[in-house]
């Protein structure tokens, strides 16, 4: 069995959504260099964790490459291009200052590691996801966590495209060993968690058709009914999910709203 090369590295930085902090990735790409998959926020000690990573596996960062441009996820990427000179590699409609645009299908490279990047909207607008094909690792940042399902925020998050790109992981990558997120723990069983994650959207979809079913619903009517025996503290995020799944339904002609009352109110079509 061929020895990982990828370390994880978690920042400091828990909370209930980012469960126990953020997961950033070393990966040793051999002649003594390295990319490091999402830096994390601007935590100096986290900054310094991967640096006395790198320094023990004397490897030197070349590449800096960003899932999406969240603060919890893409601001230590500055701190560390200070340190070690790398560049930073981010999706093409990335606001986060970067040396290089992605698109679908670009590598980056570094030894011999050539992650692929692959287009994953629906979390965010700016997301990607890499493949390393030598250890079949998939790198999913907020597309795919390792507890927990993925936060859809309107309107930058797009519930339908984040369907759409958990279908595209499922049949392009089946081959995948591994899934490495953003939060939580790597995932050992790739093809029965994303089946799980579509399977988990599907249901709360259908949640809404049926509560609609009964009469007009406001988002907080919906977030009251389906989130009954959720931490009351976590209902803003889950009337953002809720909204998502209203725009993508609203967009297909399957319910519509009325947005002259306030707060607006939806109904079947």
């Amino acid at each position: 069995m061929v020895e990982s090369r990828i370390a994880l590295i978690r920042a400091p930085n828990p909370s209930p959504l980012t469960l126990t902090g953020t997961n950033s990735y070393i990966i040793d790409c051999g002649n003594g260099e390295a990319i490091c998959i999402d830096p994390g926020p601007p935590i100096e000690s986290h900054v310094e964790a991967l640096l006395a990573h790198c320094e023990r596996i004397r490897c030197t960062i070349i590449w800096i490459a960003l899932t999406h441009g969240h603060p919890d996820h893409a601001p230590a990427a500055a701190l560390l291009r200070e340190r070690t000179s790398a560049h930073i590699a981010a999706h093409e409609k990335s606001g986060v200052t970067h040396d290089r645009s992605l698109r679908d299908g670009d590598t980056v490279g570094a030894g011999d590691v050539a992650l692929q990047a692959v287009a994953a909207p629906g979390h965010s607008a700016d997301h990607v996801v890499f493949y390393e094909p030598r250890e079949r690792a998939l790198f999913t940042g907020d597309t795919v966590l390792g507890e927990g399902y993925v936060l859809i925020t309107p309107p930058d998050g797009d519930m339908r495209a984040y369907m759409q790109t958990l279908s595209r992981l499922s049949r392009e990558f089946a081959e995948t060993r591994t899934i490495f997120g953003g939060h939580g723990e790597p995932v050992r069983e790739p093809a029965v968690k994303l089946e799980e994650y579509l399977e988990h959207r599907r249901a709360r979809e259908r949640q809404i058709i049926d509560a609609l079913s009964g009469g007009s619903k406001t988002v907080s009517d919906l977030v009251a009914s389906i989130y009954a025996q959720t931490d009351r503290a976590l209902w803003p995020a889950a009337a953002q999910q809720v909204l998502a799944y209203l725009d993508a339904l609203e967009r297909e002609g399957r319910i519509r709203s009325d947005r002259a009352q306030a707060p607006p109110v939806y109904t079947l079509s």
